[in-house]
């Protein structure tokens, strides 16, 4: 078995080993950590940080990619308990540009459950993956455009675009970036090492990603892939995906391992931290957690509601939609089959290549895992890391 460093409380042996054995197999590195009843019960790591050729040890940070739509989720909720964000009001209340093209009446809850009709920036608004560095041009060519279903009647996941949506009303109403917000209300509260926005003196502590292999899917195959699908890659649907999609890749290849995209606030999916942190904020959206609740409990279960159970992908995509489709509630994912968490109940959020961060209130748990080898696809099941670690904590918390 890989050597693991860390520690357990009783009745938990069985977490670590099966962790310990599946990072055995992994040449990157990764750390688990799992609060139950407010208290961290799983605080372990392992392996290496195969870029800078150096342990993958307690300290080490890492991006969290969709991860991060949790955090921004948390946030967006925190404002909601608040009294500051009615999620069933129309964006334009807090971002009057917004109604701009049909979006008068578009809901607040829309952009949080992947159901605006807003996937990916359209193709003729030159939004590459170095305009993401651009917040302002970015949200400005959001508002200016028209959604490409009626909102509310589909759902398809937002990969990037739900970072500038949901950002830019915490903005409008609290007066601060997301980043900034997070780091006043979430993680100054808690004390955790987390921030979208990386400061330049965490930089040392910061493992990179790697893939063991090239881009997913090749700007060139994608005519291949709707065509065997029978669908139409020249709609303009297809063509924001495709370009959506692309952008993306850039950016995880290339741009991700620049300095400034680090030190920017892309609130899709760069949020810097570890573990503990991660694991530490879900545990205080359902318990108190030295002495900080941050949502309540009619807070969690709004949050955790199921909002996407009766739609499918739109019309012009719905030959992609695969069995196990993403289930939303308010900003956060609920369990699938490659996404089990620990079963109904269970609210979080994954992020590409294998993290996965989660809590379920009814049992007092909650669990965050990173990693830096980009080896999950999140079509094909669950990340087989998780599977052994996750088998034992269902029997060590009892289900």
């Amino acid at each position: 078995m890989s050597a693991v460093g860390g520690s357990v409380a009783d009745g938990f042996e069985a977490v670590r080993d099966a962790f310990a054995e599946a990072q055995a197999r992994d040449e990157g590195g990764a750390q688990l950590c799992v609060y139950r009843n407010g208290e961290r019960v799983v605080d372990l790591w392992a392996g290496q940080d195969k870029i800078r050729g150096r342990p993958y040890g307690e300290n080490t940070i890492t991006m969290m990619m969709s991860c991060t739509k949790a955090a921004v989720a948390l946030c967006a909720n925190i404002l909601a308990e608040r009294g500051l964000l009615d999620f069933d009001a129309p964006v334009a209340r807090y971002w009057p540009e917004f109604a701009a093209n049909d979006k008068a009446q578009l809901r607040v809850r829309e952009l949080l459950s992947h159901t605006a009709g807003l996937i990916g920036f359209d193709p003729e608004a030159g939004i590459t993956s170095d305009q993401f560095f651009e917040w302002d041009v970015c949200v400005e060519a959001l508002a200016k455009m028209q959604p490409q279903w009626t909102p509310g009647r589909a759902s398809f996941y937002h990969a990037v675009t739900f970072g500038f949506l949901v950002g830019e009303v915490i903005r409008r109403i609290s007066g601060h970036s997301v980043g900034q917000f997070f780091a006043r209300e979430v993680a100054a509260p808690l004390d955790v090492d987390m921030w979208i926005g990386l400061p330049a003196e965490q930089e040392p502590r910061y493992a990179p990603h790697f893939k063991p292999d090239g881009p997913t899917i090749a700007p060139d195959q994608w005519a291949g892939i709707f065509a065997a699908r029978g669908l139409d890659l020249n709609t303009r649907l297809a063509k924001t995906l495709v370009y959506s999609f692309v952008s993306v890749e850039e950016f995880l290849v290339t741009s991700a391992h620049e300095r400034r995209a680090r030190a920017m606030e892309l609130p899709a999916g760069n949020a810097i931290g570890n573990a503990r942190a991660l694991a530490k904020m879900y545990a205080s959206t359902v318990c108190n957690v030295d002495g900080v609740r941050l949502l309540s409990d009619s807070a969690v279960r709004r949050a955790r509601l199921p909002l996407t159970d009766d739609l499918t992908g739109p019309e012009d995509l719905r030959a992609l939609a695969s069995g196990d489709p993403q289930r939303f509630g308010l900003g956060f994912e609920l369990p699938r089959k490659a996404e089990p968490m620990l079963g109904p109940g269970s609210f979080g959020h994954a992020g590409a290549g294998g993290r996965m961060a989660f809590a379920h209130p009814e049992l007092n748990v909650a669990v965050a895992y990173v990693c830096n080898n980009m080896l999950w696809d999140g079509l094909t099941g669950p990340d087989q890391r998780w599977v052994g670690w996750t088998a034992a904590l269902r029997e060590a918390v009892g289900i």
